[in-house]
C-alpha cells in the first residue's frame, strides 16, 4: 500500500479550516445576513358605502437582512380578508384582482394603498370611525402579526 506525502493532505486540509474560519467570521460580523424582521404597525380599515366589500390597509416594516412573503390575510370572526390589487386594464379602467402572496423587501416596507394592494374585507363590518377590527398577517418565514385597524371614512387619514 502506497502512502500519500504529507502535502498531498495537507494542502487541502489547510485550505478548508482556512475557508471554514473566513466564513465564520464572516457570520459573526453579520455579513451573512440576517433574517426578515416584521412590523406592522396599527392599519387603517374603510367605512364601506356599500354592501360587497371594503379594505384595510397596513404598512409591514422589514428592518432584517432577508425578505419575507406576505402569504394571507385571516380577518374578523364573520368576515373574509383578502390580498388584493387594483391593476389597470386600459381606457382609464382598473378592475381589481385577487393576489397570492407578496415580497416584503429586506430594509424596506411594504405600503398597502387604496389604488394598489390592499386586504379586501367582505362582507363589510358596520363601523363608525375610530371603530378597530383585529387581522392577523401571515408570512412565509416569520410569525404571524395581529394588528388592529382604525375605522376612517374614505378620504381620511
Amino acid at each position: 500500500m502506497k502512502r500519500l506525502p504529507l502535502s498531498a493532505v495537507a494542502v487541502p486540509l489547510f485550505t478548508c479550516l482556512v475557508t471554514l474560519n473566513v466564513l465564520a467570521l464572516w457570520t459573526a460580523t453579520g455579513n451573512a445576513g440576517t433574517p426578515a424582521k416584521l412590523s406592522v404597525p396599527e392599519g387603517r380599515v374603510l367605512i364601506a358605502g356599500g354592501s360587497e366589500a371594503t379594505a384595510a390597509f397596513f404598512t409591514i416594516r422589514n428592518t432584517g437582512g432577508a425578505d419575507d412573503v406576505l402569504t394571507g390575510v385571516t380577518g374578523p370572526t364573520g368576515h373574509r380578508a383578502m390580498l388584493s390589487r387594483t391593476v389597470d386594464i386600459g381606457n382609464n379602467a382598473r378592475k381589481m384582482a385577487m393576489v397570492r402572496t407578496v415580497t416584503v423587501p429586506a430594509g424596506a416596507a411594504l405600503r398597502m394603498t387604496p389604488t394598489g394592494l390592499d386586504v379586501m374585507v367582505s362582507p363589510p363590518p358596520r363601523l363608525a370611525p375610530g371603530d378597530r377590527l383585529t387581522f392577523t398577517l401571515h408570512f412565509r418565514h416569520s410569525p404571524p402579526q395581529t394588528v388592529r385597524a382604525r375605522a376612517v371614512r374614505p378620504g381620511d387619514g
